[in-house]
């Protein structure tokens, strides 16, 4: 379980990158959106131990994450977008860097590697962009960590990895994990959130369960407009729109039209003061 405390982080010369943000996460796969500047990766780091609260504090499972315990590091992976490896190879990197992680399955890295069409012994300085982010991801995956955080893990990938990225991702994630997903590209990984955390200017606005969500709203598609929408976009001569959902069955959570109702001024009241009807608490 993560979770924040009211957490702030202020940059040397004064501006907020995080403010005032408490939230519970536990075991699932959730989506992390925000603009860009949003705060999003400085939260990654954060929870990571690589960057330190200017007040409030992140606990994993109760203990303080800035402490940065060898017992709790070898419970979490942070990786960022385009991060350096120091190994010439994946597979050098896990003879060097996996002992540190009792999790650690080297049949699973094979298998993730394989279904990108890699073997781990590829010059990690000579690759592409695209296949050296293939090979970290299978990496990062394999490591079977309680908590593994990933900052655009799709950047760079093409359109078959992207999918083979997707069903990694829902076969290596047991039940019990936690894995926070930061990405801009939210199509590249349908239907495989259990939660959403979002972020905008440093605040955070939201970070509930995907059923919590479908219990209280409802998306539709259709030819005519909603009655009364909470928000609603039209796409293909379609609409596409969030209504209270006043008949308790679940719908797929278009995340794309989530996000956007959140950002929008005008909506966003209205949909939080629904989402959060229940009670004034943030959902793990």
């Amino acid at each position: 379980m993560i979770v924040l405390n009211n957490l702030t982080y202020r940059y040397r010369k004064g501006a907020e990158a995080l403010t005032d943000v408490s939230a519970s996460i536990g075991p699932g796969i959730h989506l992390l959106l925000g603009e860009n500047g949003a705060g999003k990766t400085t939260l990654l780091h954060v929870m990571a131990g690589l960057l330190y609260p200017s007040s409030g504090e992140c606990l994993i499972d109760g203990e303080d994450a800035s402490r940065r315990l060898p017992s709790e590091l070898s419970r979490m992976f942070f990786l960022g977008d385009n991060m350096p490896f120091p190994a010439k190879t994946i597979n050098e990197m896990s003879r060097i860097h996996a002992v540190f992680y009792p999790g650690f399955d080297p049949v699973q890295l094979q298998e993730n590697l394989k279904s990108f069409g890699l073997t781990g012994d590829e010059p990690i300085a000579k690759m592409s962009l695209g296949n050296r982010h293939k090979s970290q991801v299978a990496y990062a995956l394999a490591l079977r960590t309680d908590i593994l955080l990933l900052d655009e893990p799709a950047n760079g990938l093409d359109i078959s990895a992207k999918q083979a990225l997707q069903s990694m991702i829902a076969s290596n994630v047991n039940e019990e994990q936690t894995v926070i997903i930061s990405t801009h590209t939210v199509n590249d990984f349908t239907n495989l959130f259990d939660g959403v955390i979002v972020l905008s200017r440093s605040h955070m606005l939201m970070a509930m369960n995907a059923n919590e969500i479908t219990s209280r709203v409802t998306f539709t598609v259709s030819s005519i407009p909603a009655v009364n929408p909470i928000y609603g976009e039209t796409r293909i001569n379609m609409f596409h729109s969030i209504v209270e959902n006043t008949d308790g069955e679940d719908s797929d959570i278009d995340y794309i039209l989530l996000y956007n109702a959140i950002m929008n001024a005008s909506s966003r009241p209205r949909l939080l003061q629904l989402l959060n009807n229940n009670d004034n608490e943030q959902h793990d």
